[in-house]
C-alpha cells in the first residue's frame, strides 16, 4: 500500500497547491496569506478533534510545548508560500519551496560531517541549489515585453517584484529548519501525536489570524474563500497519506522520491487550469531543481 499512499500524497499536496493559489492569488488582497492560514487551520483543527475523541490519538500538553518550535517553523513558512501566491507563477515558486530537501540535506552534512554524504548526494544538492539559483537569475532579469508576451493567456499577470523570489525561498529556508528539528524530536515523540500537535498549534493560528481579521473588518466572500477551504482539506489529506506512506519503513527510499516530486504535478496542474506559461529557461531550471529532489528523495538523506 506503501505506493498507493505515496502517489494519494503526490496528488493531494500537489492539489493543495494549486487551490493554494487560486485562493490567494488576488493582488487586492493583502490578507489573502492569513485567510488561508484560517482556512487550513480550522480543517486541521477538525482532523485533529477526530483523531483524538475518535481514533484515540493521545495529546498532551507536554507534546504540544515539545513540538511547538517545529509547528509553528511549518506554519510560518506556509503563511509565506501563501503570501507568494500573489506575486509569482505557481509553476516557478513550487519547485524553489520544494529545494528545502537540499537544505536539509546540508544540514545533514553540517551536523554529521562529509563521510555522512556520499557523491550523488552531493551532486544532488548542487542540482537543486544551481537551479533555484538561476531560476531566480532568470525571474528577476527576464525582459518586460517578454513577460507581458508569455502571460498574454493566462488567467493573471506579474510585474517584477523583490517579493516574488524573497517569499518562496523564506519558505524553503523555514520548511527546512522544520524538517530537520522535526527529525531531531520526532526521537522522542509519537508521530502520530506529533502530528495531532501540529494540527492543534495550527488550528490556535488560525483562530488568532482570523480574530486579527475580523477587527480589520475584512470582508470574506464566500466564492474566494471556498478553494481556501478545500486547499486547506487537501493539505491535511495529503499529510495523512504521506504519515502512511512513511510508516512503511521497508520503502521508504522509494517513497520519500514520489512524494518530493509533487511540484511536477503542481507545474502541470499551474499549466492546465491557470494557464501558466514559462519560458524555456525557465523550464530548464526548474528541471535541475526536480532532478535534485527526486535524487534526494531515492537517497532518502
Amino acid at each position: 500500500m506503501w505506493f498507493w499512499f505515496s502517489v494519494l500524497a503526490l496528488l493531494f499536496w500537489s492539489g493543495s497547491d494549486l487551490l493554494g493559489k487560486i485562493g490567494c492569488r488576488n493582488q487586492d488582497d493583502r490578507y489573502s496569506h492569513l485567510k488561508m492560514i484560517t482556512a487550513v487551520g480550522i480543517i486541521m483543527g477538525a482532523h485533529a478533534a477526530y483523531s483524538i475523541f475518535v481514533g484515540g490519538a493521545v495529546v498532551s500538553s507536554h507534546v504540544i510545548l515539545t513540538y511547538l518550535p517545529v509547528s509553528l517553523l511549518y506554519i510560518v513558512s506556509m503563511a509565506f508560500s501563501y503570501a507568494a501566491f500573489r506575486y509569482i507563477e505557481l509553476s516557478i515558486s513550487s519547485p524553489i519551496c520544494n529545494s528545502s530537501g537540499a537544505i536539509v540535506a546540508i544540514l545533514v552534512i553540517i551536523t554529521s560531517g562529509l563521510k555522512s554524504a556520499s557523491a550523488l548526494s552531493i551532486i544532488a544538492i548542487a542540482l537543486v541549489c544551481l537551479g533555484t539559483a538561476f531560476l531566480g537569475y532568470v525571474e528577476a532579469a527576464e525582459d518586460e515585453d517578454l513577460r507581458a508576451a508569455r502571460q498574454e493567456l493566462s488567467n493573471y499577470k506579474y510585474s517584477k517584484s523583490p517579493l516574488a523570489i524573497i517569499l518562496p525561498i523564506a519558505y524553503c529556508l523555514l520548511d527546512a529548519l522544520g524538517t530537520f528539528a522535526d527529525s531531531i524530536v520526532l526521537e522522542r515523540l509519537d508521530e502520530e501525536s506529533a502530528n495531532c500537535a501540529y494540527e492543534l498549534t495550527f488550528f490556535i493560528v488560525g483562530l488568532i489570524c482570523l480574530i486579527y481579521l475580523l477587527a480589520k473588518r475584512e470582508k470574506f466572500v464566500a466564492k474566494q474563500e471556498l478553494p481556501k477551504y478545500i486547499g486547506g482539506i487537501f493539505e491535511t489529506v495529503g499529510q495523512v497519506f504521506y504519515i502512511y506512506a512513511l510508516s512503511d519503513s521497508e520503502h521508504v527510499a522509494y517513497a520519500a522520491p514520489i512524494i518530493a516530486s509533487f511540484c511536477i504535478m503542481s507545474v502541470v496542474w499551474s499549466r492546465i487550469f491557470l494557464k501558466e506559461k514559462l519560458s524555456l529557461k525557465h523550464y530548464g531550471a526548474i528541471l535541475l531543481v526536480v532532478c535534485g529532489i527526486v535524487i534526494l528523495g531515492i537517497l532518502d538523506l
